[in-house]
């Protein structure tokens, strides 16, 4: 087992990375304390996981709440019922909650616990690789609006987040692959030869092993633990985190919230983005090939935006995003693998080609 910290002062907390770390009560005891427990969790992830939970929570389980599966219940109505639930249950706010599942889970339990009875405690168990590298990491808690994801929220961080690499024995096929989306992000904003290694060894990673998955969770949450720790509240150098999702928020708001996975949008608006910073003359051709060449042909990305968003859908939902600063939008592109910068100055002519160019990104 590997373990990471994300130290910010009092509310600093461990991330524990490895195998069969579900067996091991210890690393919740100390959180628990004689509090109850309530886990949150999905229609798909309570069959496969949530007896597991019970265990290791022991005596501190009290009771669960299950969600509905799916990106599309990462609303209010989904907060509701946990505020129902632990209303209902004469919950106090010496409660923990348990976010037990992927990005959307974890997402709303965060959102919860930082809003009910004005804030309690949260555990992360994600059970996504896009959940165990990015989601988990960092106290991002929200929902989304019809208008914009990710609209309403807070930063809440966790009590823990405990990586288990066994979980992901049962994700299908599409999540595995969504979640490298957000892996090869890490390489592409700061560190080349990871983003290298990732293409090398891209079948390891694919068919789950082990050890290689170990190793790429510990390099992605030990990335993402500087960052917080520097810039917790994104007034700065957190923003690369970002890469490729100003373009993959719009997507998934204008197709509509469940029709793309999370990561396969934002595989997209990492090509676009790329696409971008290349007709700005900040990347090189070859560059910006290598990262669609990356995530279309070894990790089997579509990298083709969606036909029927125009480029005024897209400028419209950009400018809404929550990034955006008086109306102007803030790009996250490269100036080659391994290296990001933030820019709200764009050429816009140069953006209009981008939204438009369809199958040429990149080419």
């Amino acid at each position: 087992m590997k373990t990471l910290n994300v130290e910010l002062g009092e509310r600093s907390y461990p991330i524990f990375i490895g195998s069969d770390l579900l067996e091991k009560p210890e690393l919740v005891s100390s959180f628990l304390g004689k509090n109850r427990a309530v886990v949150v969790t999905n229609s798909v992830v309570a069959p496969l996981y949530l007896e597991k939970i019970k265990r290791l929570l022991g005596s501190r389980y009290d009771s669960s709440v299950i969600l509905p599966d799916g990106e599309q219940y990462k609303n209010l109505d989904s907060v509701g019922l946990i505020y129902e639930h632990l209303l209902r249950g004469k919950y106090d706010r010496k409660t923990i909650l348990i976010a037990l599942g992927g990005g959307v889970v974890g997402d709303i339990t965060g959102f919860a616990a930082a809003t009910f009875q004005r804030g309690i405690r949260f555990i992360q168990i994600p059970t996504t690789i896009l959940a165990l590298v990015d989601s988990s990491v960092g106290g991002k808690t929200g929902v989304n609006h019809s208008l914009g994801k990710n609209m309403i929220g807070s930063f809440h961080q966790p009590q823990c987040v405990i990586a288990d690499m066994v979980v992901l024995n049962t994700l299908p096929k599409r999540e595995i692959r969504a979640g490298f989306a957000e892996v090869l992000k890490y390489g592409l904003i700061g560190n080349a030869d990871f983003f290298d290694w990732l293409v090398i060894n891209k079948q390891a990673l694919l068919d789950l092993d082990s050890d290689y998955l170990c190793e790429t969770v510990h390099i992605c949450c030990k990335a993402k633990a500087e960052v917080v720790s520097a810039d917790e509240k994104e007034s700065g150098k957190r923003a690369l985190l970002n890469l490729g999702h100003t373009f993959g928020h719009a997507i998934e708001t204008a197709t509509g919230y469940g029709k793309l996975l999370h990561g396969e949008a934002v595989a997209i608006g990492m090509v676009m983005a790329a696409d971008l910073s290349r007709r700005l003359g900040m990347l090189d051709s070859s560059a910006a090939t290598e990262i669609r060449n990356a995530l279309e042909n070894e990790f089997g990305f579509s990298v083709i935006p969606p036909a029927s968003i125009s480029a005024n859908d897209y400028m419209d939902l950009m400018r809404s995003d929550k990034k955006a600063e008086q109306g102007r939008i803030k790009f996250i592109l490269l100036e080659a693998i391994g290296s990001a910068f933030i820019t709200q100055d764009v050429d816009e002519k140069a953006l209009k080609e981008t939204l438009t160019c369809g199958n040429r990104l990149c080419m």
